[in-house]
């Protein structure tokens, strides 16, 4: 699946699927084979190509599902086709969501502002640090440049930490769909997991990872999200039809979804905010989950060339529309009155998401809202494409996205109200 906002970050010689970039690190200071410090990485950032599942400019939403319910109304429990009784995606999104709330709670202070901590200078490091600090944020400024607007409001250890996580998920995601895209394997992805593994406990393999290391020593992001959006790569080599939603629900989360969660502990929530910690990261899910699926409807026609469908198949049935129509790229009236009901399912999404960008920080609303407002008149494109998504790609245009920008600056100035 791919998102509006274009930016590329290869993860380094992914060659054949045997292993990534071969380093060796003194002290702490890091080599290639070669006796240079690696820089490879950051010289094959603006290389490569393929497609994106996430965008990094949205984060919070409504904890709403489709079917316009709270999370914690949806059942727990589904049927399998065999009769066996198994956890729902939601719920089992929702357990991580709550671990991810507790480590935050856990690291408030009274005043329920983040106690971020600064950099601690080491001899022969800091330079370095600065180096990967600064790498991150050119790719974000050149490939997301209204969100990297939006980042220069916030602190800067905030918008550092920001940027790490962004190039990081980046280079998640060309694994599968950059240039090395067909050589990688489940093995490969095993390793870059445990490539994240050693990030998390110190002991980063290059400068970008360092950047990222240091960013999750100082704020209270979970390992799990990370974990998650791997898996999502590991879901996109084995599977390519969705029985129904609950099936989309997890893809999405996995692939869109995590960067929620990882991003709200940055972005930090507003001091003055009466909302649960719970729900504010099930907002921040719940816009990550429209975005997605709102790249999964604009992708449709891109995605079938490729094989690929990313549609409920049980929907698609009860629509008495199957695979061939849309191989066959088709507007019919089925398609339409199909179209209509999965656009009207992400801008319930959207909806709620709007009503919670107020519980974030107010240096992190602009960024969050201008992505919301833009990605949401994507779903309008289509409708005006006559929800014709199989050979017209729907965008919003620039002179809408410059009157967007305005617009959602003045809603980011509006405070927090929620009780």
């Amino acid at each position: 699946m791919s998102v509006a906002l274009l930016w590329v970050v290869s993860p380094c010689d992914v060659s054949n699927g045997t292993g990534f970039l071969v380093s060796v690190r003194e002290g702490n200071r890091i080599f290639d084979s070669s006796g240079r410090r690696n820089l490879a990485c950051n010289e094959r950032i603006k290389r490569g190509g393929g497609k994106q599942r996430w965008s990094f400019g949205s984060y919070l939403g409504g904890a709403q599902t489709g079917s316009g319910r709270k999370f914690s109304v949806r059942s727990a429990i589904v049927a399998t086709p065999a009769g066996e009784m198994t956890m729902s995606s939601e719920r089992m999104v929702y357990d991580v969501v709550l671990r991810q709330a507790a480590l935050v709670k856990r690291q408030l202070r009274s005043t329920d502002e983040l106690d971020v901590k600064k950099d601690i200078p080491i001899p022969g490091t800091l330079g370095l640090l600065s180096e990967a600090y600064d790498r991150c944020s050119e790719v974000c400024a050149e490939y997301a440049k209204t969100f990297y607007l939006g980042t220069m409001l916030m602190t800067p250890e905030r918008r550092k930490a920001i940027w790490a996580i962004y190039v990081w998920c980046r280079r998640t995601d060309e694994l599968v769909d950059g240039p090395n895209a067909s050589h990688i394997t489940p093995a490969a992805l095993d390793r870059w997991e445990d490539r994240l593994e050693d990030v998390f406990s110190g002991r980063p393999f290059d400068m970008l990872d360092d950047a990222l290391s240091v960013t999750v020593s100082k704020f209270p992001v979970d390992i799990q999200p990370f974990r998650d959006m791997i898996e999502g790569m590991r879901m996109d080599l084995r599977k390519s039809r969705y029985r129904n939603f609950d099936e989309l629900y997890l893809y999405c989360y996995y692939v869109a979804g995590t960067v929620g969660l990882m991003s709200v502990p940055i972005m930090g929530i507003a001091p003055e905010s009466k909302a649960t910690t719970e729900s504010v990261y099930n907002a921040a899910l719940a816009l990550r989950i429209a975005n997605q699926l709102t790249n999964i409807l604009r992708d449709v026609g891109e995605d079938a060339r490729r094989g690929r469908v990313y549609l409920p198949q049980d929907e698609l049935a009860q629509a008495s529309l199957s695979d061939e129509d849309i191989f066959a790229g088709r507007v019919t009236d089925k398609w339409r009155i199909f179209m209509k009901k999965q656009i009207q399912r992400a801008r319930k999404f959207f909806d709620e998401a709007e009503k919670g960008v107020t519980e974030l920080s107010a240096a992190s609303r602009w960024p969050v809202l201008a992505s919301l407002l833009l990605y949401r008149r994507i779903l309008d494109e289509i409708e005006a494409n006559d929800y014709n998504n199989f050979t017209k790609r729907a965008y919003v245009s620039k002179p809408k996205k410059l009157i967007a920008l305005p617009i959602a600056y003045a809603k980011s100035l509006v405070p927090s109200t929620r009780t």
